[in-house]
């Protein structure tokens, strides 16, 4: 189970970015980036990383880095948190302190897999597991169910929505709404990139009996002020339940991350007043209109990856954009739309931060 400090910060609500994977140009593990990047998020105030995920590349597991990577981070993780707490920093109870920074693992593949993957980051001393449905298309809605069962009993879970065009597949209301009596559930990530299918998560917490132990952050990439902007409120059984999403765990969070957790600040103090400035909506818009370069939504995300690996290869964290594999790579005119969007909106970088502190992350 997670502390109590550390489950007032996950129900609190924090930006978890989806961590990247660093590679050489011979496609191996480029360990000083890779642990630049964790130093990288941790410095910018994130609340915690996500490893082992998609935007890690799922591929880690077939070429045997999915130990590897996931110890690497953990490994790094504890270096900087025992560093904070020799310097005083652990000093209040926030994003990114030493007793609140959340460690999740992704896991995927069948039961037995997934529960093998979470037996693994339980061992290394992550907190929560998140549940991929990622290329499980042949399998039943009951099955999937027994799956985070599984894994529930390993690992806290997080669970999962994922858009089909990256390995996704539509879930039910009803798998939502039993998914979430499951005890040891206690996040769900909505990355849908479908406000039908995002609303459907939303309804069967909110339906379900254990709608108060589950908290709700957003994964749809394409719609991030505006999820977490939104509260939702339905009359269940003649009471009136409302529900809001909290956080974020995205893959538009790997990149400009300092800037992303400034903007999160924003969010959390007009949701406070209830009041919600004009301007903030504007930037929604904007940043909706940077990750649509970075996902590349116009060859059904590609790009997504390497878009993301652009950003942080033009700040230094990264030597270049390779992936595993070798076809994953930038579309026609993605890198133009990168360039357009550094251009148009250059307070959503966070480049002169990077470029002042790199030299102490590689």
């Amino acid at each position: 189970m997670l502390t109590p400090e550390k489950k007032v910060a996950l129900f609190d609500g924090l930006v978890i970015p989806a961590h990247p994977l660093a590679l050489h140009e011979n496609r191996q593990l480029d360990v000083s980036r890779q642990r630049a990047l964790t130093r990288y998020y941790m410095a910018s105030g994130a609340g915690g990383i996500a490893v082992g995920v998609h935007t890690t590349q799922f591929e880690i597991r077939d070429v045997g880095l999915l130990e590897p990577v996931l110890r690497l981070a953990a490994q790094t993780v504890q270096e900087v948190l025992a560093a904070r707490g020799r310097d005083g920093e652990n000093a209040q109870v926030r994003e990114g302190s030493p007793s609140t920074f959340l460690m999740l693992a992704g896991v995927a593949g069948p039961i037995e897999q997934a529960v093998r993957e979470a037996n693994i980051a339980r061992d290394l001393g992550y907190d929560l597991a998140l549940v991929s449905p990622g290329g499980l298309g042949d399998y039943d809605e009951a099955y999937l169910l027994k799956r985070i069962q599984a894994v529930a009993d390993v690992l806290p879970v997080f669970g999962f929505y994922l858009q089909p065009a990256v390995g996704g597949r539509y879930l039910s209301y009803e798998f939502w709404r039993q998914a979430a009596e499951i005890p040891g559930v206690m996040a769900i990530k909505m990355a849908p990139f479908d406000r039908y299918q995002t609303l459907d998560v939303v309804r069967a917490v909110c339906s379900s009996t254990r709608r108060d132990e589950i908290t709700l952050y957003t994964g749809n990439d394409d719609h991030i002020i505006a999820d977490l902007l939104s509260p939702y409120r339905f009359a269940i059984d003649g009471q009136v339940v409302e529900k809001q999403m909290v956080g974020g765990l995205l893959g538009h969070f790997s990149v400009w991350t300092k800037r992303v957790v400034e903007i999160f600040d924003e969010v959390r103090r007009a949701r406070k007043s209830g009041l919600v400035p004009q301007e903030l909506l504007t930037l929604a818009n904007e940043i909706t209109d940077a990750n649509a370069a970075f996902f590349d939504p116009q060859h059904y995300f590609k790009g997504s990856i390497a878009g993301i690996h652009e950003v942080l290869r033009r700040q230094g964290l990264l030597e270049g954009i390779w992936c595993i594999n070798p076809e994953e790579t930038l579309s026609p005119g993605q890198l133009e739309e990168i360039d357009r969007v550094y251009r148009m909106y250059p307070h959503l970088n966070d480049d002169d931060f990077v470029k002042a502190h790199l030299s102490e992350w590689c």
